[in-house]
This record gives structure tokens, C-alpha cells and sequence, in this order.
């Protein structure tokens, strides 16, 4: 987990997973396009050091297709976090939310 963590740490990662969130399966020269089109300037060799830290931590899977190397985000990881660290408080909370919601409904009655 963390080489999970130390790849999230880092904001141009980050914006790369957001990307393949918006639009999976690119290709570098893809991503380094829209990249440069949303107005994030970063070289070809900067995403591609990137990607390699994403997929060694497993937060992206690729696929060669042809000469033509396309990659996927999988969220197996993250989720994997949100389980571990966020996923014991939900319970509390959804029971809270349900309690609320039933003695609104009491009240409105």
C-alpha cells in the first residue's frame, strides 16, 4: 500500500488517473495531447516516467495493441484504501443517515 500512497502523492500522477478515468484505454502520445491541450505542459518523457510509477503500483494496467501500448486505470488499489481506511466509518454514518431520515418522515406524518 505504500507504493500505492507515494504514487498518489504526486499531483501530475494524479492527473494522469483522472484522465484515464475521463477516457481509459490511451495511448501515450493520447495522453501527452490532451495533456498539452488542457494547458498542463509536460514532456512526453515526464508522462511516460509517470505512468511507469502508476503501474508499478499497480493503479494502471496496460495492454499492447499492435506497436501501440494502451493504458488503463484500475481502481482495484484505490478502493482497496477507501476500504481499509474509510469503509469502517460508512456504517456508522449510513446508520445515522437512516435514523434521520426515518424521524423526518415521523415528523412530517
Amino acid at each position: 500500500m505504500d507504493v500505492v500512497f507515494k504514487a498518489l502523492a504526486d499531483s501530475s500522477r494524479r492527473e494522469l488517473l483522472d484522465r484515464l478515468r475521463a477516457e481509459n484505454g490511451q495511448t501515450l502520445g493520447e495522453l501527452c495531447e490532451r495533456l498539452a491541450k488542457s494547458g498542463i505542459g509536460m514532456s512526453r518523457q515526464a508522462v511516460s516516467k509517470h505512468l511507469a510509477i502508476l503501474e508499478e503500483a499497480n493503479l494502471v494496467a496496460t495492454v499492447k495493441r499492435g506497436r501501440e501500448k494502451l493504458h488503463y486505470l484500475n481502481p482495484v488499489p484505490i478502493h482497496e484504501i477507501a476500504e481499509r481506511w474509510i469503509g469502517k466509518f460508512e456504517g456508522a454514518r449510513l446508520q445515522a443517515l437512516s435514523a434521520l431520515k426515518k424521524n423526518l418522515e415521523k415528523r412530517h406524518e
